[in-house]
């Protein structure tokens, strides 16, 4: 397993009719949960008249069948499922934000991170303006208020913030009338939407969350797109297509994304598959068994089994009740989890040289107290496999890596990460075959910065999760 954090998850819908969007919408969030686990929250809009939950916890947990009853029927909804890589995990900092201005009502839901926040925020509160939580999306929600202000709709007050938002974004964006999607024009984090039989349009990070609502995927936002929904039915704006090179986070397929989800034309399973197939022509080696680490590590493994000839079973149980490891904040909350989490299947195993497939190592105390379960289960040896390159630099586009601190392949060489975690050998996924895993050609389009240090924009100023949360400074308190 990873000890890794992602970012979160969106979903908006646009029915015609009065309907029960908020139920639709829970469906949505529900197959999104997997994107994050601190917080949810869905406004739901009856002409013009913003409906409002959001909370701290699961989607199941916060969103009862009263609560949603409560919500009620309307023409739109927007929802967010959140793990936060810029602010702290509070209730404030939940989505979707909802901005009331002079030119009406606003809900708001963001996927990624920008890299110009900390210039745009102090931008606008010397201009005035007051936060009420330490999220970039609220910075992004000013700047879309302060655009319209002076433009003739909101599309076109979308359109211009987005030439003024630098890093990743996609977006939900629900005014009285319209509901609004837009992608980055870089293209960083999914962003999808289809229609159900009936007639509703519905926008979502995955296409699972499309599936989950009976609606069919029409086809992935472009980079830069920004697509209009309203009466007259959907329209695009693609004045910021086409501008920068697409720089797509290859990690989504190596790990946030659900299996069953396309993103950009290209199967997760499939990808995954790949990805197992290059781990098997990369490293090769003499064993018994492959097995892949739950969830994400099991369709590498079965491509490096296929590609190697080496039999693939079962490894590990797990327990489905516990969410994915690295969703709970602090290092001592995850590794209590590691010890309910998984069990070993111990006939798979015992007496066998063991192929562990997982996605990731970051810090590399998950996988080394996974590593001593295998070995308390009688395998002779265990040969680890990573369907990912090892991660050496920071990640400023919505993945929790704000530094090189905690990252062991910036510390230690690969002899000494397999020493230390207790492997017998140990080999990674090439940065030019994480590229390729996705959807095959020559790799290109794809965003390897975490692997690599090529970062597709400019470096922000101010990092790190918390970077609008501070104690007061000897100046603040004479102030």
């Amino acid at each position: 397993m990873s000890g890794l954090r992602e970012e979160c998850g969106v979903f908006g819908v646009y029915s015609p009719e009065p309907y029960n969007v908020a139920r639709m919408t829970y469906y949505g969030l529900f197959s999104l949960q997997h994107r994050g686990q601190e917080s949810c929250g869905i406004v739901v809009n009856d002409d013009g008249l913003f409906r409002s939950y959001k909370d701290t916890g699961l989607v199941n947990d916060v969103f009862t069948a009263q609560r949603l009853e409560t919500l009620g029927c309307g023409n739109m909804a927007v929802g967010h499922v959140r793990y936060g890589t810029t602010g702290g995990n509070g209730r404030s900092n939940a989505q979707p934000i909802l901005v009331n201005h002079i030119k009406g009502r606003m809900a708001l839901a963001h996927n990624g991170n920008l890299v110009n926040s900390s210039e745009l925020r102090t931008e606008l509160e010397l201009q005035g303006s007051i936060f009420h939580t330490t999220s970039d999306t609220e910075v992004i929600s000013y700047i879309i208020t302060k655009e319209r202000l002076t433009a003739p709709s909101i599309e076109e007050a979308v359109n211009r913030a987005v030439s003024r938002l630098e890093g990743a974004f996609s977006l939900v964006v629900m005014s009285p009338a319209k509901l609004i999607a837009v992608r980055d024009p870089h293209g960083f984090r999914p962003l999808c939407y289809g229609r159900t039989p009936d007639g509703r349009w519905v926008v979502a990070s995955e296409s699972c969350a499309l599936a989950s609502v009976g609606a069919e995927l029409a086809r992935d936002l472009e980079p830069g797109e920004i697509l209009v929904f309203d009466k007259d039915g959907p329209r695009s704006i693609r004045d910021h297509c086409g501008l920068v090179p697409k720089s797509m986070c290859v990690f989504e397929y190596i790990y946030f994304a659900r299996p069953d989800s396309v993103i950009d034309g290209c199967t997760v399973h499939n990808a995954r598959i790949r990805a197992g197939a290059y781990l098997a022509l990369e490293h090769p080696v003499q064993a018994d068994v492959v097995i892949g680490v739950p969830d994400s590590g099991i369709d590498a493994a079965i491509g490096y089994s296929k590609q190697s000839g080496i039999p693939y079973e079962v490894g590990f149980i797990k327990n489905k009740y516990i969410g994915r490891t690295f969703i709970a904040p602090g290092q001592e909350s995850r590794e209590d989890q590691v010890r309910i989490k998984l069990n070993p299947i111990e006939e798979a195993v015992r007496g066998k040289r063991v192929v562990m497939i997982d996605d990731s190592i970051v810090r590399g105390t998950t996988c080394a107290r996974t590593i001593r379960l295998l070995r308390e289960a009688g395998a002779s040896e265990i040969h680890m496999r990573v369907s990912a390159p090892p991660f050496i630099a920071p990640c400023y586009y919505g993945t929790d890596i704000d530094s090189t601190d905690n990252l062991i392949a910036c510390h230690l060489s690969l002899e000494e990460i397999a020493e230390k975690i207790g492997v017998d050998s140990l080999g990674y996924l090439s940065v030019d075959n994480a590229r390729k895993m996705a959807c095959g050609g020559d790799g290109s389009g794809y965003c390897t910065a975490c692997f690599d240090g090529a970062y597709p924009t400019a470096v922000p100023t101010a990092t790190g999760k918390n970077r609008f949360e501070r104690k007061l400074s000897q100046r603040d308190k004479k102030e």
